[in-house]
């Protein structure tokens, strides 16, 4: 039990036994489920963690309420990793209240459909309504699609504590001390990036609030410097550049295509380019590499002619931009093809239906490897790349 505030308490867990997030997102460093109690004159619970760590949450329940029960528990996210332990938290306080909007409690009677929700031991909230647990004021904010349609945050008025569900969420348990915006971008635009439109609903109303601390369901409490991380949040939602620099994706076979981004790559460095990543999409970490694709404002893509197409991994990359609302960005081509390049034409129909894109015109094509002939057109690139 850690505190938060006087009385708001920190009673998550750490999950290390986990490797894939959501059953694809890799955590080396686990996952921390948090969870908060709020002990006023009544006591309210936010939200409870994956099922396997019921027994463990609930003990530091325990260890928070000091022999008193629990009034209320929030319910700001159905997603089983926050949801999980609800049954036993029921059998251990049959009198607590869940508290939900009504689309809460259709997806609660989905997941638990053994558990009955009542009239007695429920209570829907609406928008922008309140719940007082005596000198705190909780006010509750809507939030659908960031990113399950019932999720809403819970705003406490007295202490200006900013319960926010998944948002501002990362990877990793709390025990392990690594660099907050890595894993939080790479969890934002792989799990809540195609929903920019309703983070940018949230942070209008979050402006209007005095938010002195933000508690999220994943990752840690932020207390300092807030306007970094709601700038951050600003910035990845809007689809805008958080920094300047180049990203070369490629996939290759025989290593020709790898040679040409790296000839692109030193030619960019040698012109001044001070941040340039190349990134081996068959090696790369997906979610990495998407993660380097929103972050930067520059993007070429290289792959090899492959089935009259594009090389597979390549149209899994640009998947999973172009379903995450991937826009605002200038985009380079190269193609590789041995006797009828078409990896090129491939590439750019994906984007068909993606916002503001801007293509550079200079493209380079490879035929099998890279001549003499192809470095001008290289370096042509990396010249419009450096405008």
């Amino acid at each position: 039990m850690k505190n938060v505030t006087q009385d708001i308490f920190y009673i998550g867990v750490n999950d290390h036994a986990i490797d894939l997030f959501e059953g694809m997102y890799d955590v080396p460093n686990g996952m921390a489920y948090n969870s908060y109690v709020i002990a006023d004159e009544k006591i309210a619970v936010m939200d409870s963690v994956e099922a396997g760590f019921a027994e463990q949450w609930l003990d530091n329940l325990a260890g928070a309420l000091s022999g008193r029960t629990p009034d209320y528990l929030i319910v700001q996210h159905v997603e089983p990793d926050h949801s999980g332990s609800i049954r036993r938290f029921l059998e251990t306080y049959p009198d607590a209240v869940i508290v939900g909007n009504a689309k809460t409690f259709t997806m609660l009677r989905n997941f638990f459909p053994d558990l009955t929700f009542d009239d007695a031991h429920k209570c829907v909230v609406a928008a922008d309504g309140t719940l007082s647990l005596g000198s705190h004021t909780l006010r509750f904010v809507m939030a659908p699609m960031v990113h399950w349609p019932e999720v809403m945050m819970t705003y406490d008025e007295r202490d200006g504590v900013f319960f926010t569900a998944d948002a501002f969420g990362k990877f990793g348990a709390l025990d392990v001390d690594e660099d907050w915006a890595c894993e939080a971008r790479r969890y934002y635009f792989g799990i809540v990036g195609k929903f920019g439109t309703q983070v940018q609903a949230v942070l209008k109303k979050a402006a209007a609030l005095d938010i002195r601390t933000i508690c999220p369901l994943h990752g840690p409490v932020l207390t300092e410097n807030l306007s970094y991380y709601l700038d951050l949040y600003n910035t990845w939602s809007s689809y805008g550049v958080e920094t300047e620099g180049v990203m070369i994706a490629y996939t290759s076979v025989y290593g020709n295509t790898r040679r040409a981004c790296e000839l692109l790559s030193e030619a960019l460095t040698e012109g001044g380019c001070e941040r340039v990543i190349l990134c081996d999409l068959a090696r790369e970490d997906m979610a990495e590499a998407v993660e380097d694709a929103f972050r930067h404002g520059k993007l070429v893509l290289a792959t090899t002619t492959y089935n009259g197409d594009m090389f597979p991994t390549m149209r899994t990359f640009i998947a999973a931009l172009t379903e995450r609302g991937y826009q605002n960005r200038t985009i380079g081509l190269i193609e590789n093809g041995s006797w009828a390049p078409t990896a090129a034409k491939a590439m750019r129909a994906q984007f068909e239906k993606s916002k503001n894109i801007t293509w550079l015109e200079t493209a380079v094509k490879i035929t099998s490897s890279v001549k003499e002939a192809d470095l001008a057109a290289i370096r042509a690139m990396a010249a419009e790349l450096l405008q």
